[in-house]
């Protein structure tokens, strides 16, 4: 699939897929109305901070680049879970980028006007938990001026913090963006809301993508802090008692909202971690639909999805979406995933282009095949 290289472009193709399988190609414009009336859209509104910071492990003065990855305790600027690289930066692509000199507790970086100490190694040579020197302020302070976004390769210019703030950002919690909500611009919400379509936020520390390392890649998503305001989970119940669907914007959002799930779907308020790993075998309690970006086999966030639709359907998109010419990553296409209500067998992808044929996942030879339709 074609990675997105520019954050001015946003996502221009949507690509549905409704609760019997059925696949359609269409302009992103389309979010205005393809949402029915009653159904209550739930976007996560935290903003991004600017988590990569280079600079020296005092000890050898060796160049690192660290990536702020977890919050140790919600809310404390002081203290996180980071990532840590040796030389280079986001031009390098992750998997390419070199390991840091070795850590141990007790090791000093210096990261411009920023000092930091290793706690601890999170049993991995890349993971450790960082403590800030000096006062709350200052260190965010020193954030704000150092910091960068967390980039990679497939975007070559270097992004501003405002590149990967959403329209709806509030509160800086997150570590890379909750990148499903840059589908949602003011025009979309008005129209959503004439529509009778409802809205309603939620802020959840969105976390890294991509480690550059399989088995730490593994070890995604991280815990994730989350807070539900009560006029959120107060509309949740509300949308449970009519019948109505939730949308969520974004995977975080999925699960932030299936962490604080009771067994009929109604969602506690307030603060709480999201710990869950959603996968094929998650009974999703909240959710009803998902808007999200392209994303591939083996990643974290494709895992979420089989949640939502069986393997015979997920498993066929990433070819049938490269063919048809959509843009993954965060700056990228965008999918409307509705919750499956039918069986792998009868799972299929049907053509917007030709509508007289389909293309059906039989599981028991293990591919797709075309037929005719009547």
């Amino acid at each position: 699939m074609i990675a997105a290289d520019r954050p001015d472009r946003p996502a221009a193709r949507l690509c549905a897929v409704d609760a019997e399988g059925r696949t359609r190609h269409l302009p992103r414009a389309a979010l205005a109305t393809l949402l029915v009336p009653g159904d209550l859209v739930v976007a996560n509104d935290a903003a991004t901070l600017p988590a990569s910071l280079h600079g020296l492990h005092a000890a050898t003065g060796r160049p690192i680049e660290v990536r702020l990855a977890g919050w140790v305790a919600p809310g404390d600027p002081t203290r996180f879970a980071a990532i840590v690289f040796g030389a280079g930066d986001h031009r390098l692509r992750t998997e390419d980028r070199p390991p840091p000199p070795p850590l141990s507790a007790g090791d000093h970086l210096s990261l411009g006007p920023l000092n930091a100490v290793v706690e601890r190694r999170l049993g991995h040579p890349r993971l450790v938990r960082l403590r800030f020197l000096g006062r709350r302020d200052a260190v965010l302070a020193g954030l704000a001026r150092h910091g960068r976004p967390i980039q990679y390769a497939h975007v070559p210019q270097p992004l501003a913090l405002w590149d990967v703030w959403t329209r709806i950002a509030a509160d800086p919690v997150a570590f890379e963006p909750p990148s499903a909500g840059f589908a949602l611009d003011w025009a979309l919400l008005a129209a959503w809301r004439r529509h009778g379509v409802g809205f309603a936020t939620l802020t959840h520390a969105a976390g890294i993508s991509s480690t550059g390392d399989p088995a730490l890649d593994r070890r995604l998503p991280f815990d994730e802090p989350y807070r539900i305001p009560q006029r959120t989970a107060a509309a949740i119940a509300r949308a449970k008692t009519e019948g109505r669907r939730v949308v969520a914007i974004g995977t975080t959002v999925v699960r932030a909202l299936e962490a604080a799930a009771e067994a009929d779907g109604t969602v506690r308020a307030g603060d709480g971690i999201a710990t869950n790993r959603i996968g094929p075998g998650t009974r999703l309690r909240a959710v009803g639909a998902l808007l999200t970006g392209m994303h591939q086999p083996g990643e974290s966030h494709f895992e979420l999805l089989r949640a939502f639709a069986p393997d015979g359907v997920l498993d066929g998109l990433p070819a049938a979406l490269a063919a048809e010419g959509y843009r993954g990553h965060e700056f990228g296409d965008v999918m409307l995933l509705e919750r499956a209500t039918y069986s792998a067998g009868q799972a299929s992808i049907v053509s917007t282009k030709r509508v007289s044929q389909a293309l059906v996942w039989a599981p028991s030879r293990a591919r797709w095949s075309m037929v005719s339709e009547t």
